[in-house]
């Protein structure tokens, strides 16, 4: 099969088209013929040499896909070969054919190519085990989401509006703002104009928001203290202005907040196959009713992958980017 690889860690042009065995699945495992895979920030982390893959996991960059099952590992039990399936996968996405857990598989929703179905794993996941299961975002309660056009923020928006949450978000342009607000949320801030701490005080009646998602950190950490309400949950799933801040822990008493993270890969197969079982019962639903769709920004050939994180590193794009093998 055919998989891309790096000459070394670095940037987009280390990135290389290599041949390799084709894997063999082994127990609880599902061997996948891709036909679409996605591409995250955490692909660029990795290439850079800043995320390594946990042990055992494969070293391919690509954390989600969509395809056809086409071999069970033992002990398999829910698929079966020719079952069309995306996938959280734990590393190999970049690929013709990749294995995956058992339970972090998931039916393609009718309605959605595999194209659009390979958009959902990595992000779907991120976002309702921070929200619903960390955050416990309620009907009426203040979201705010920091890089709304982001394939999370995307994602974000479209899962917390169906909740019932009052969803606002931050975004660098105009284009980009009103995208934000077609796919549910109440306002769209464009922070290199509007100062989001002030418009969310402004829109809230000096409340704040209950629940802030942010992938920025740097200066943002204290400012969304700034513009959180009192008990609210403020959670970082990245770090892209810097992970080492000062804060003043203050507020954060006399608000009574809760500051947390996660990341995904590391968690183990039995949270992800939980992530997975309540996505397939309170969001599949909503994507097969067409209330919820994952947002494309582009595609690109498995080959023209450098592009493809060239685009991902620019931040120009409105969704999410998709290889196509």
């Amino acid at each position: 099969m055919r998989y891309v690889d790096l000459w070394e860690h670095g940037g987009p042009e280390t990135l290389f088209i290599a041949e390799g065995e084709i894997p063999v699945p082994g127990d609880g495992e599902v061997l996948i013929r891709i036909a679409a895979a996605g591409v995250n920030r955490p692909d660029i982390v990795q290439r850079a040499g800043f995320y390594p893959p946990p042990a055992g996991a494969s070293p391919v960059l690509g954390l989600e896909v969509a395809g056809e099952v086409v071999a069970v590992g033992p002990g398999v039990q829910r698929w079966n070969v020719g079952d069309r399936v995306c996938a959280l996968t734990n590393g190999g996405g970049y690929a013709e054919y990749a294995l995956a857990p058992e339970g972090q598989c998931l039916p393609v929703p009718s309605g959605l190519t595999d194209t659009e179905a390979a958009a959902l794993p990595e992000t779907f996941f991120t976002v309702w085990s921070n929200l619903v299961q960390r955050a416990e975002l309620r009907a009426g309660e203040v979201l705010l989401v920091h890089g709304g056009s982001s394939g999370i923020g995307t994602s974000a928006i479209q899962i917390a509006a169906n909740l019932g949450a009052r969803v606002f978000a931050t975004a660098g342009s105009a284009e980009k703002c009103a995208a934000c607000e077609r796919l549910g949320a109440e306002r769209a801030i464009n922070y290199r104009e509007q100062d989001f701490v002030e418009e969310i005080q402004a829109a809230t009646e000096g409340r704040g928001a209950d629940v802030i998602l942010d992938m920025v950190g740097g200066d943002y950490v204290n400012r969304n203290i700034q513009c959180a309400a009192r008990d609210g949950r403020i959670i970082n799933i990245a770090f892209l202005a810097g992970a080492k801040v000062e804060v003043n822990m203050l507020p954060v008493m006399l608000k009574r907040l809760t500051l947390t993270g996660s990341t995904l890969r590391p968690q183990s197969l039995a949270m992800k196959a939980a992530i997975a079982r309540e996505l397939e019962s309170q969001i599949w639903p909503l994507i097969e009713g067409g209330k919820i769709r994952p947002q494309l920004a582009a595609t690109f050939a498995l080959q023209d992958v450098a592009d493809a994180h060239r685009l991902m590193e620019s931040g120009r794009h409105i969704g999410k980017i998709v290889l196509t093998p």
